[in-house]
């Protein structure tokens, strides 16, 4: 059994209101994020297959609301909500927000070394 902490995750990526970290546990990672209102990652996922995130996520919004670009349309998420993010979105903050996920590891350091531009 073990207890995760936001504070004790190392951060992956930071900066601009963006606080994303993340640390390994067996065949798969625990993502902590934090957005400000108005983050966009389209952008920053162009590149990817189809320019969105193709790594699965299950979590929980913790607080605020954000939208989810996917090929398919784009549904809204809030606090208090669990959520399956199946490969193919971009998330865009609605209002600062802060949620909990869980990826599979290689999946997920393909999409964050993409991210960092390696």
């Amino acid at each position: 059994m073990q207890v995760i902490e936001r504070t004790a995750l190392p951060v992956a990526i930071e900066g601009d209101g963006v606080d994303f970290r993340t640390d390994r546990f067996g065949e798969m990672s625990v993502a902590w994020v934090r957005l400000p209102a108005g983050a966009d990652l389209r952008p920053a996922l162009s590149g990817l297959p189809g320019d969105r995130c193709p790594c699965p996520h299950w979590g929980y919004v913790i607080s605020g609301r954000l939208v989810m670009h996917a090929q398919e349309g784009a549904s809204t998420y809030e606090a208090g909500q669990a959520f399956y993010w199946g490969p193919g979105h971009a998330p865009e903050a609605v209002t600062d927000c802060e949620y909990v996920d869980v990826s599979p590891t290689e999946d997920l350091e393909r999409v964050l070394r993409h991210l960092r531009g390696g």
